[in-house]
């Protein structure tokens, strides 16, 4: 099922929160080859539909942006400053290779840290902060301030790389989401589905999912998932008695608790297990912390579920993927939205 070229060069193309514009234009470029419209909004959104007329309307929401870093200086010896966009820890940025996006064409810089060498015994034993890291481009000081200007996005530049079934890669978080999406929607096509479905890549997720907001309120769906990921229960250091038991290969982690309307979670473990589709469940005691925090509370409130997908290493430049959970996701989404024949989703 999967389109693994389409996905490979989503993943390769940078864009992080609120410079999203590469990777929107990638999602849009493959979504016209079979939705019914493309278009964007203000804020960058991009939506794919299917049935522009049909009578009810299902938002299918995936983040496309990915945690980056934004340039805030520019020293006299060409050294760069930078903040991070959406949460760092900054100990897995020493030493990456940082894509500048700058106007006049890309700069590749390196994460400089102070060589362990030249560190004092207390210094060794303490965590880094971005405040004390910096980007060097290895060129000219002046080419550096006259190419890098303050106010510059950068993203990881890491390879995409498969390993059987796995992919590893940056940006996961959530690129992997805007894919479902738009391959959920592929995929109602192919079944015939009547409703006006939308799929969205929306922006600014990692920076307070503002872009969500903005395209529920446009849309005002009559229902809507959240795509997104969660942590893959058999890492190391992840409790699975608070976070759920979400193993890679277990299939699509469907999110249940008070802010997810309890008829769609319902609908959705009664989908999979008719079609024998894996699934986990994962308890949310309140917010999700995903796009579904503002979709839902949109206008007179949009009912919803969130279902994620297993992942490892989350908010680094290397994360994992089973593509077995992203394509039993995909189906589980389809034959859901299939299946639906009451809209009102009165709780």
């Amino acid at each position: 099922m999967s389109h693994i070229t389409f996905l490979k060069s989503l993943l390769e193309t940078a864009g992080p929160s609120g410079y999203e514009e590469r990777a929107t234009s990638a999602w849009l470029q493959e979504a016209a080859t079979f939705a019914d419209q493309t278009y964007k909004d203000r804020y960058g959104n991009a939506f794919a539909v299917l049935n522009p007329e049909g009578k009810n309307t299902v938002m299918l929401s995936g983040h496309i942006d990915e945690i980056g870093t934004i340039v805030t200086h520019v020293d006299d010896g060409g050294l760069i400053s930078f903040q991070g966009l959406g949460g760092w820890d900054p100990q897995v940025l020493v030493g990456q290779r940082i894509r500048l996006l700058a106007e006049g064409g890309d700069v590749l810089a390196v994460v400089g840290k102070k060589p362990i060498h030249l560190m004092d015994a207390d210094e060794r034993s303490k965590a880094s902060k971005i405040d004390d890291l910096w980007l060097d481009a290895a060129l000219p000081a002046e080419e550096v301030k006259n190419r890098v200007k303050v106010g510059t996005p950068g993203r990881v530049e890491q390879p995409v790389l498969f390993s059987g079934r796995k992919i590893i890669s940056p940006a996961l978080d959530n690129r992997i989401g805007a894919y479902v999406v738009l391959e959920a929607l592929r995929r109602m096509k192919e079944l015939g589905v009547q409703e006006k479905v939308v799929a969205v890549a929306s922006t600014q997720e990692e920076i307070g999912a503002w872009g969500a907001r903005v395209a529920a309120y446009g849309l005002n769906p009559d229902l809507a998932f959240t795509v997104d990921l969660c942590f893959e229960s058999k890492a190391p250091g992840v409790n699975a008695k608070k976070y759920g038991e979400s193993e890679f290969g277990s299939g699509t982690a469907i999110t249940v608790g008070p802010f997810i309307h309890p008829t769609v979670a319902k609908g959705l473990q009664d989908a999979a297990s008719q079609h024998k589709l894996k699934f986990t469940l994962s308890a949310s005691r309140n917010h999700t912390a995903t796009d579904a925090d503002e979709i839902h509370l949109v206008r007179s409130g949009v009912p919803g579920a969130v279902l994620s997908i297993p992942s490892r290493y989350m908010h680094s430049p290397n994360e994992i993927v089973d593509l077995d959970d992203v394509d039993n996701t995909i189906e589980l989404i389809a034959q859901y939205v299939l299946g639906v024949q009451d809209y009102s989703f009165i709780r």
